[in-house]
């Protein structure tokens, strides 16, 4: 039975679960776990579900790291037409308690690391009635003590295409965090196209190592377990270990944010391992500089490079750089700067002032409009209306431009852009030269305020171990490759740089102790 069938989450688990029964579906360490052992479990889950009156379209909230439990509750939500909302585990307690209480939901699943934070904020969850703990519950309810305890029953309720499918809640680096609404649609406009241009199939092993609760983890995932094949389920991010499981595992897809790549460059011995078996590997979601790519594509050759570009609104990836663009050597390297071209059903607008649209190679904000845009976002009407036009383009918010083969380029967030003497100046321009220094392992480039300019760049700076470069030196290197008005101004050093679980560089942070008492004033 192939995947052509398949047009709902749900059919994901109830196709695979018989027609590929025996096949492995889950590694997590030594864990192994078969189609027909996942369609059991996520069944009795299912019926626990609907005991606890979960129905259709209603909430379950889950926190843990990555896990094979992870897919029991969200397959078993999806049996039910209910979904699974993954919580953001990085998140302090009183985010969590906000996230449980707008998703309304009535269970809430708890893996063994969260105990003592479900405990601080327990009495003031306003709609679960049902605590249950993966592993040592503590005081709670015993998730596989519930679970065993249900039959193994398909409750065989159908969904809809518009049906909501995945929760997935956005990073919040403006305000409150949103639920984003993915519906099956959403998905299967993408997943049938990303088979093809991932080259999925039931064979495959895929590497599952970004957070589940972000669209790079969960999306990902569903890419893969779309077609059948075996995923390899990573709970904590260790770069040396990732690389032993790429050999250990013979994985042959995998996603990776930039961060991550750059952290694997780091792992000694990195290029003794065997990658033989990786065919793709997938990475986006933030920027990266050309320095770690063509220092990847090396490590990993022939492995397929892709870049995606997308947003947890648009389903994930809705631009795409192909393999073939990703010769540092070769012609075409400056689209290694670029995110590539539209995917399939994508269409891309450039959008300046009073929504005008942008010439060729102006920046704007990127507009897209898609099959696999959201539905929108939970509970927020006017948040959604002010995201999505009347006819369906979703304003990004990020800046970016378009060059005369529809390469798409992206240059920022358009609040991190900095305004210097009445030029734009974007980080992450600043930052991809910077970073080829060969003193510097990461960077963060942000506006601080200026009497005379404004405001002006300033560049954080991790150094390379045993590195002693000097500020004098890294603002001299910039005048080298840059103009002199996008050039750092003043050099701040910084063990670690602050990431979201997106792997994006929390500039806000960065910027905060720069701006107090001062107004910053970006057109």
């Amino acid at each position: 039975m192939g995947n052509q069938t398949i047009e709902s989450v749900a059919e994901i688990i109830r196709v695979h679960g018989v027609g590929r029964a025996d096949e492995v579906a889950l590694i997590q360490d030594d864990r192994r776990v078969t189609w027909s052992d996942l369609l059991d479990r996520s069944s009795q889950v299912a019926q626990g579900l609907v005991a606890a009156g979960v129905g259709p379209q209603e909430r379950v909230a889950f926190l843990d790291k990555n896990g094979i439990e992870h897919f029991e509750v969200f397959f078993g939500a999806a049996l039910l037409n209910a979904l699974c909302v993954d919580v953001n585990w990085r998140l302090a307690a009183p985010e969590v308690e906000f996230v449980v209480n707008d998703t309304q939901a009535k269970v809430l699943v708890v893996g063994p690391d969260f105990v003592s934070l479900v405990e601080e904020v327990a009495d003031n969850l306003t709609t679960v009635t049902k605590i249950l703990v993966i592993g040592d519950p503590g005081g709670f309810e015993s998730y596989e003590d519930w679970r065993d305890s249900q039959a193994a029953d398909d409750p065989g309720i159908e969904s809809a295409q518009d049906d909501v499918a995945f929760q997935l809640y956005s990073s919040g680096t403006t305000g409150r965090p949103k639920g984003v609404m993915l519906t099956n649609d959403n998905f299967f406009s993408l997943l049938p196209v990303a088979k093809d241009m991932w080259g999925l199939t039931p064979t495959s092993v895929n590497l599952v190592a970004m957070p589940l609760f972000h669209i790079a983890g969960g999306g990902w995932a569903l890419a893969g377990m779309y077609e059948g094949c075996t995923s390899v389920i990573f709970r904590e991010l260790d770069p040396a270990a990732l690389v032993r499981t790429i050999e250990e595992q013979r994985i042959t897809h995998t996603l990776f944010v930039p961060a991550v790549l750059q952290f694997i460059l780091m792992v000694p011995g990195v290029e003794d391992f065997d990658y033989s078996s990786l065919q793709v590997l997938v990475y986006g979601a933030s920027p990266i500089s050309e320095d770690v790519l063509a220092r990847c594509v090396k490590l990993f050759e022939p492995c397929n490079f892709w870049q995606a570009y997308g947003l947890t609104e648009t389903t994930g990836t809705v631009v795409n750089l192909h393999p073939g663009d990703h010769d540092p050597a070769g012609p075409n390297r400056h689209r290694l700067r670029s995110c590539g071209v539209a995917g399939p059903s994508v269409e891309l607008r450039i959008v300046g002032d009073g929504d005008a649209e942008c010439e060729t190679g102006e920046v704007g904000e990127i507009w897209i409009r898609s099959p696999q845009v959201m539905t929108g976002y939970w509970n927020m009407a006017e948040e959604t209306a002010a995201a999505i036009t009347d006819d369906g383009w979703f304003k990004s918010g990020d800046a970016g431009y378009l060059d005369e083969d529809g390469y798409l380029y992206i240059h920022d967030r358009v609040k991190d852009m900095i305004v210097s003497g009445g030029e734009n100046v974007y980080p992450a321009e600043v930052e991809n030269v910077l970073m080829a220094h060969s003193g510097i392992a990461d960077v963060a480039v942000i506006g601080i305020p200026h009497e005379k300019w404004g405001e002006t760049a300033k560049a954080i700076v991790v150094k390379s171990p045993g590195s002693d470069v000097t500020e004098e030196e890294i603002i001299e290197y910039a005048r080298g490759h840059l103009a002199t008005y996008k050039c750092p101004t003043s050099v701040d050093w910084i063990d670690v740089l602050p990431r979201n679980p997106s792997g994006k560089v929390l500039k806000k942070d960065l910027r905060e102790p720069f701006w107090e008492g001062h107004d910053r004033r970006v057109g």
